[in-house]
């Protein structure tokens, strides 16, 4: 290789991969999700992990059941989903307030920064008050710097307190998706 020519560098997000040990050290064994791209790295990490068990849903509100489940069965676990999933758990977060189980969801927005569809933008934008109404405590991610620190303590505060918390990763974050043809 020529002196003077360099290595492409990695311009993967070093965050998923924060998230990824923060699971891994609070014992995170079952990881619901529905296929996002927001999402992808986290899920690619899962999946190659033994000791994590990927759950894919056919719907967002099926992961809420899962977890309850799991933490009946004695294991911890996570569910991701896009804002716009939000809207189909509304009924079924109820369970986090009844059964008191530790709940921790990592929800990629849509319908902010630079978004190009429409359809994404009234859940995305109401996202945050709708778990606030559901008893979740949100908390947010902008920026790659902040995910470490934001996901522990949410992590921390689902698992020891058994409290309902969700992280919101801004589409800022994860990047503007855009419509091509």
């Amino acid at each position: 290789m020529d002196a003077r020519r360099k290595a492409p560098a990695d311009t993967s997000p070093s965050w998923p991969e924060d998230i990824f040990e923060i699971l891994r050290r609070f014992d995170v064994r079952q990881v619901a999700y529905v296929p996002d791209a927001g999402h992808s790295q986290l899920i690619e990490r899962v999946l190659a992990e033994p000791s994590m068990r990927a759950v894919p849903l056919t719907t967002e509100e099926e992961g809420i059941a899962l977890l309850a489940g799991a933490w009946t069965g004695g294991q911890r676990g996570v569910l991701l989903m896009q804002s716009s999933g939000v809207g189909n758990c509304i009924n079924m977060f109820s369970l986090t307030q009844i059964f008191r189980f530790p709940f921790l969801t990592l929800v990629t927005m849509r319908g902010e920064w630079g978004e190009f569809n429409p359809w994404q933008v009234p859940m995305g934008s109401t996202t945050p008050a709708v778990l606030e109404l559901s008893g979740i405590k949100v908390l947010r991610a902008s920026h790659p710097g902040e995910v470490r620190e934001v996901v522990e303590a949410a992590a921390g505060q689902a698992y020891n307190a058994c409290t309902a918390s969700a992280v919101l990763l801004s589409q800022r974050l994860i990047g503007a998706k855009v419509f091509v043809k």
